[in-house]
């Protein structure tokens, strides 16, 4: 407790405050983002100021994209404007970073939905707390013949794939999931991309 009063005596408002907000990132505590901090105003010309626009200019330009949930400096993303993209394959995701994930893998060739989590009765996440409703929207009225579900291999995951299959269950469209190379546990955005194909041929 006396380092981290110590630690606070030693910075002034603007850093503190940066420091905190770095603190809140994934992976990063408040040593790391002290660290961050203080790397950035040792590079101030080649790395925190770059950083700063680069920042700025994100928050100005990047929006979620209005159809599948991916971010973009347009709307409709480039991935959902993308003419030679298979129109009738959408696979379903729980968040951009696993959209980005297939993407490295250079596996899928249609479009995408972002579902912005996974169906929770402990956390209280409905499906109206996310992109189910528009995925179904988008599944009844652009002819679709298949959705891909590259859902987490766990619990929530599951359950979300069971509610979207039960709820496409009458349209006819053909639903696959993803199979053999994800294993269960896994979170889709930290499986190497040989891994995601291996699943993504395999599916079922």
């Amino acid at each position: 407790m006396g380092r981290a009063v110590k630690d606070m005596s030693m910075r002034n408002d603007e850093i503190g405050r940066v420091v905190e907000l770095l603190a809140r990132l994934p992976g990063l505590g408040p040593r790391s983002a002290q660290r961050v901090v203080l790397h950035l105003l040792r590079s101030r010309q080649a790395l925190l100021a770059p950083l700063a626009r680069a920042l700025a200019a994100l928050a100005e330009s990047v929006r979620q994209c209005g159809v599948c949930g991916n971010f973009d400096t347009r709307d409709p993303c480039r991935i959902c404007r993308d003419e030679r993209r298979q129109r009738g394959l959408i696979c379903v995701v729980k968040d951009v970073a696993d959209l980005w994930a297939l993407e490295r893998a250079g596996i899928f060739h249609g479009q995408y939905h972002v579902t912005g989590g996974l169906l929770s009765a402990i956390d209280g996440v409905t499906p109206e707390d996310l992109r189910i409703p528009q995925l179904l929207d988008r599944v009844a009225r652009n002819g679709v013949e298949e959705v891909i579900l590259a859902l987490d291999a766990t619990v929530e995951g599951q359950t979300t794939a069971h509610y979207i299959t039960e709820a496409l269950k009458h349209t006819g469209v053909k639903i696959s999931h993803l199979a053999h190379g994800m294993p269960v546990g896994g979170e889709l955005e930290y499986l190497d991309e040989g891994t995601i194909a291996a699943a993504f041929r395999a599916r079922k």
